[in-house]
């Protein structure tokens, strides 16, 4: 199946190539391309792709305008694309993804970004919980629908706990943690950058959904907007090779964007690059991966549609 997606994604990218080369570019029809702008929990290849004007560089030839939107939840992104005003989710989880399409929002992932297992945690502050069985009876605060949220199940599970047996809010990320540090929650999911400055307030990690769940981060877009503009889609992993490319050839240059960015040392920063599991394609074991996620989500009454997680994947998604 890899090799017949890959093959089929290079015949995508070629012909998308050809079209662009032709001069009949769809992107002429576009005044303005939405891109997400997502830096957490440390997507390099993105930070360095705004900090560069990699894309403005790109579209500028056919008077598109990029507007990087900071939408960082993945439903709500989820809901941008569905309503129009999001062309592409830099970053998105496959978490997301899969719920989005069992509930009718049909979006495709076009490439991979990372595979980040040891950068989300479940974290608590310096009297809270210290293990996933004292979360009992506890509030929990994070973003819903997420692989975070995610990652909170199957810990749970893992101790014969319930959803039911924690109080969970649904919050985005900064609140949780400032809702954890202050003792309004007992525990907050995080990722990234907030582990670390949480660690340095005093909190501790609980557990991280390393051999929990594997995270899948991703970019995506609206099955319309790319059968409408699949020389953008193209155009838009080409750039973001070439960012990911800029962050083997300069990791020093790199690694600064980045933890600026999120406002950490650069000793931080190396330490969540070191993490990041930078990817930009997908393999026959994401869709192996994905397609256990659904059968957790279902059981975990998170998602009730079933489909194949394959069908959410365009093929340039797996093109090496």
């Amino acid at each position: 199946m890899n090799a017949r997606l890959r093959r089929l994604g290079l015949v995508m990218f070629a012909t998308a190539c050809a079209v662009l080369a032709a001069g009949a570019v769809a992107a002429g029809e576009l005044k303005e391309l939405n891109i997400s702008y997502v830096k957490a929990p440390f997507n390099l290849q993105v930070m360095v792709m705004r900090s560069q004007q990699m894309l403005e560089k790109e579209f500028a030839p056919d008077g598109v305008e990029v507007r990087w939107r900071e939408i960082t939840s993945g439903a709500k992104q989820a809901e941008a694309m569905a309503a129009g005003s999001l062309d592409i989710a830099s970053v998105i989880n496959t978490t997301s993804v899969l719920l989005a399409n069992a509930g009718g929002n049909r979006i495709k992932i076009i490439g991979g970004v990372s595979r980040p297992s040891r950068t989300f945690a479940i974290v608590a502050g310096k009297n809270g919980p210290a293990t996933v069985a004292e979360l009992k009876g506890k509030i929990v605060a994070g973003p819903k629908g997420t692989v975070l949220h995610q990652m909170l199940l199957a810990a749970l599970a893992k101790e014969g706990l319930k959803a039911s047996d924690v109080k969970f809010v649904n919050m985005k990320l900064p609140q949780a943690r400032t809702a954890m540090l202050s003792g309004s929650v007992d525990a907050a999911l995080l990722a990234a950058s907030l582990v670390i400055k949480s660690e340095e307030a005093g909190a501790h990690v609980i557990v991280t959904a390393d051999g929990l769940v594997t995270p899948k981060l991703v970019s995506a877009a609206s099955e319309a907007f790319a059968a409408e503009h699949p020389d953008v889609v193209a155009r838009y992993e080409k750039v973001f090779r070439k960012a990911m490319d800029f962050t083997h050839r300069n990791p020093a240059q790199a690694v600064a964007i980045g933890a600026k960015e999120h406002g950490v040392s650069i000793k931080d920063g190396q330490i969540l690059a070191d993490w990041a599991g930078f990817t930009d394609h997908l393999d026959a074991s994401d869709i192996v991966s994905m397609r256990d996620d659904l059968e957790f989500l279902q059981q975990n009454d998170m998602l009730k549609q079933a489909f194949d997680p394959a069908t959410a994947c365009l093929p340039i998604a797996f093109m090496e």
